[in-house]
């Protein structure tokens, strides 16, 4: 392996930020987060790794290229918010805690889903 793929650092960026949401949604949320947190987050962004090319399919959309490309110099910009936005929504829990968070680690395994089908289309290509 002579270069890192971008699309895969941001995969692997993204998930450790999905990983800190988990964990300060389940801290500081209500006790039920403890098993239904990472359970969101597991079956949220598999789901939509393996449901969305079926449904890009069935909807008859042109398959999105990799989010970073390298024919486009300003994707790797504004790839860059996914874990960005990812690690600022992690805050929310910490300084209002008590409420249920679980849209809030849905939301960021969506986010997690689509950088991980970024990696994998573009190890295909």
């Amino acid at each position: 392996m002579k270069r890192l793929e971008p699309n895969l650092l941001l995969a692997v960026t993204t998930g450790f930020a999905l990983l800190l949401v988990v964990m300060t949604a389940t801290v500081y949320g209500p006790p039920i987060g403890l098993i239904r947190n990472p359970l969101l987050a597991i079956l949220c962004a598999g789901g939509f790794v393996l449901l969305n090319p079926i449904m890009l399919r069935m909807m008859k959309v042109t398959p999105r290229p990799p989010s970073i490309d390298p024919d486009s110099p300003g994707s790797a910009t504004w790839a860059k918010l996914f874990p960005m936005m990812i690690i600022a929504s992690a805050a929310v829990p910490v300084f209002l805690p008590g409420p249920d968070y679980g849209l809030l680690v849905i939301i960021a395994s969506v986010f997690f889903g689509v950088t991980v089908e970024s990696a994998i289309k573009a190890r295909r290509t």
